[in-house]
């Protein structure tokens, strides 16, 4: 097991890097798509999203990704993975538009490239709706800020906009009225779809194709079915035979759904050998209502979770995710130090306990 940390495109500087091994991280997960700019994930509703999302971003390209590389690597740090792909790159194939088989083709493009920089995983999680409807509030240990989820205080049935996907906008003149509704089923196929053209590029460029669970995981949300918003629609997704397709285990995500229990789940993975990386964060509660806090703090018995890993000989990257904001002058990097310097803690501690 190795610590990480994820860092988003605004935070790929030197004392970010810096900062990433003084906590001993020796690797990073980091996104490139632009959505989470002025704070980690953003409070959104029927009327604000992340933004607009760019298509064909240069830093896609072989030499900006081996550049971040170089950059991060004079601090120690390797980059084991990427996480999401720009919505602007590949809404038609999730919204199965005419424009689906040229996106694929630079989806495949983009996954050459990270091959060719030496980036073991991609993250990536097949949604319509995104990452939608959390709020900000005060309530994690001692009034620190953080990430909520209450289905009863939002409009949780808010069709999307045309012109949006994956809640940023790719086409601001996309003109009145809504994306159209689907069933479960129909999602699954574009899903099967997405899979058997993009892993064989994957399996050759040896990149592993990690598929982040739905968070919120709702069954519906947005007038749009969710893929993997019960645990064991996780095993339903690696039928799909490949030595590219893989889970990212967001233990946050997997915990808050109804269903399996954490531990049942995250054994199943690891003895499978599907778990890509994982995000290393606690929740308290479940769908319909539930807040992120901090690691030491919520529903799952993190050091159980570690000697699974354990158990299992785990070689993979654990990353903290996001964490409630302290209150001082630098809240994330704060939190941040407060989460890893548990997990280093844990790990150990799980080493000495055998």
């Amino acid at each position: 097991m190795r610590i990480g940390l994820g860092l988003y495109r605004h935070m790929l500087k030197t004392e970010n890097y810096r900062f990433a091994r003084q906590c001993g991280c020796t690797d990073l997960i980091i996104h490139l798509a632009e959505y989470y700019e002025n704070e980690i994930v953003t409070a959104t509703d029927e009327s604000r999203n992340y933004g607009e999302s760019k298509s064909h971003d240069q830093i896609w390209e072989l030499d900006s990704l081996l550049r971040i590389k170089e950059d991060a690597g004079k601090f120690g740090l390797a980059i084991y993975g990427i996480e999401n792909f720009s919505p602007a790159d590949w809404y038609d194939i999730l919204l199965d538009g005419p424009e689906k088989n040229n996106q694929m083709k630079h989806l495949k493009q983009i996954i050459r490239n990270v091959g060719k920089a030496g980036i073991k995983s991609f993250g990536y999680n097949f949604s319509l709706a995104g990452v939608w409807g959390h709020q900000k509030k005060n309530v994690a240990r001692g009034g620190a800020l953080t990430t909520c989820f209450n289905a009863g205080e939002l409009h949780i049935n808010a069709p999307i906009p045309r012109g949006q996907i994956w809640n940023m906008t790719f086409d601001s003149n996309a003109g009145a009225g809504y994306i159209e509704e689907i069933g479960a089923a129909e999602l699954w196929e574009r899903f099967r779809w997405f899979l058997k053209e993009l892993l064989p590029t994957a399996e050759e460029a040896g990149v592993e194709m990690a598929l982040h669970p739905d968070d919120p995981p709702m069954p519906k949300l947005r007038n749009t079915p969710r893929l993997v918003y019960r645990p064991e629609l996780y095993q339903k997704a690696m039928e799909t035979a490949s030595p590219a397709n893989k889970i990212e285990l967001c233990l946050g995500s997997i915990q808050e759904m109804q269903g399996e229990d954490i531990y049942t789940v995250t054994e199943r993975y690891l003895a499978q050998g599907k778990v890509s990386y994982v995000h290393f964060r606690n929740v308290k509660g479940k769908v319909p209502n539930y807040t992120e806090v901090f690691v030491d703090e919520g529903d799952i018995d993190m050091l159980r979770i570690l000697r699974l890993m354990r158990k299992y000989r785990f070689e993979g990257v654990l990353v903290p995710d996001h964490t409630p904001l302290m209150t001082c002058d630098s809240p994330w990097h704060a939190g941040m130090a407060y989460a890893i310097g548990y997990m280093q803690a844990a790990i150990r501690a799980c080493g000495e306990q055998g």
